[in-house]
């Protein structure tokens, strides 16, 4: 019977993975309105004649640089960190779900402004053109990137999970029946830490052009730029 569902399954799956003609040729259509240029520091910057055109070649350029983490993050607000990292994982994924459901997700993009969805769509068709464009990337878990993705992520760069005031040790124990830990701490003043951004206005830009630097995380290699 496992053999049978083995079976019955695994053709879905690999249908799955693949990507059809129709796409590839949007996205080879929609990459001819793309330029991305580095610079002498690596840092992408991306050209575009609309704003979905600047979103798919950043979405492409940043996963150039670091498709792991563009992945994980996505693994991780799906609720599916379990299936990469094991068993430990799951009442993380657990607090993830508790908190943001993807049905939601889906429901906020369908029900998003055609302006919204071109974005939304942009995104995927980014990162799934870059895995069309480089095989040799294998991806843990998400070999197909859907456009709803980017609306799990409905708070910021700083989740509902790190403000909630719960932990996954305090979730453990109320599922798995276990006696509580009460746990003293010591309130200490928190350091202050966070994202950054900046916008120019095309009055002060050589260009004339509107530049929005978002995230320079002196951490990451590169520093994606819009530029219209």
């Amino acid at each position: 019977m496992l053999k049978f569902l083995i079976l019955l399954i695994l053709p879905f799956q690999l249908l799955s993975q693949s990507f059809s003609k129709e796409e590839i040729s949007r996205w080879e259509k929609q990459a001819k309105n793309v330029s991305i240029i580095r610079d002498n520091w690596g840092i992408p910057h991306v050209y575009g004649k609309t704003d979905a055109d600047a979103v798919f070649g950043l979405m492409y350029a940043q996963c150039e640089d670091d498709f792991k983490r563009v992945e994980m993050n996505y693994i991780e607000k799906l609720g599916r960190m379990a299936e990469v990292k094991g068993e430990s994982e799951l009442y993380n994924d657990l607090l993830i779900r508790l908190v943001i459901d993807s049905a939601d997700a889906v429901k906020d993009y369908n029900n998003a402004p055609a302006w919204l969805k071109k974005l939304c769509n942009s995104f995927a068709d980014g990162i799934n053109y870059y895995l069309y464009k480089n095989p040799a990337t294998k991806p843990a878990l998400l070999d197909r990137f859907k456009p709803w993705y980017p609306l799990l992520w409905t708070d910021g760069s700083i989740g509902a999970i790190s403000t909630a005031d719960i932990n996954v040790n305090e979730l453990k124990n109320f599922y798995s029946g276990e006696p509580s830990v009460s746990i003293n701490k010591n309130v200490e003043e928190e350091e202050l830490t966070g994202s950054n951004g900046f916008a120019f206005s095309p009055k002060i830009t050589e260009s004339g052009n509107a530049i929005l630097y978002i995230n320079p995380h002196v951490n990451f290699i590169s520093v994606p730029k819009f530029i219209w």
